[in-house]
């Protein structure tokens, strides 16, 4: 079978004009302008892709798959992940995986605590995360991104920065000393 990318016109010829100079000028010619439709058309199928878009493939997709919370200035890796995740969006929105999901794509780890799990007011929900990036400054884009994918009744609670420490030589000591003291006088 004959590779459609690595052919020539020129192998398709009847030898009979097959080594005509203007023949052989015209197919390749041809040939260039063959391999650039080629290329575009092997760009179609874009699911079997998802992790090889362009910018504005990705941009494009986004528009057409309805990704909620999609920023097109946001990095190339960051857009094809939600891409690549609107299917899986759409179908779980509305649940706390679908808000851990996108918090994870977005802003690295996050957990999602219902009211019920920390003793709240029912209907909230607070996220926790160890993500630095989750700051002050990204504050609106955070909450614009669970608002997307959340339950319409549920509000956000809170956003609980975990910070974790790695202590080095550090000792603990204790003592427990039970008896009786008699004094004699």
């Amino acid at each position: 079978m004959t590779d459609v990318k690595n052919m020539s016109l020129l192998d398709l010829l009847p030898t009979s004009i097959r080594y005509d100079p203007g023949v052989i000028a015209i197919a390749q010619a041809l040939d260039e302008q063959i391999r650039v439709a080629v290329d575009e058309i092997y760009k179609l199928p874009l699911f079997s892709r998802l992790d090889e878009l362009s910018d504005e493939e990705a941009d494009e997709l986004a528009w057409q798959f309805h990704v909620d919370f999609y920023d097109p200035a946001l990095p190339l890796e960051q857009k094809r992940e939600l891409v690549k995740n609107a299917f899986k969006f759409h179908r779980r929105k509305g649940t706390p995986a679908a808000v851990e999901d996108l918090i994870t794509i977005l802003f690295g780890e996050g957990k999602v605590e219902e009211w019920f799990e920390y003793g709240g007011v029912p209907g909230r929900f607070r996220v926790r995360t160890s993500d630095p990036s989750a700051t002050n400054e990204r504050a609106q884009e955070f909450v614009q991104a669970i608002d997307s994918v959340k339950r319409l009744s549920a509000w956000l609670e809170a956003v609980i920065l975990e910070e974790t420490i790695e202590a080095r030589d550090m000792y603990f000591g204790g003592m427990l000393h039970i008896g009786e003291f008699i004094t004699i006088g």
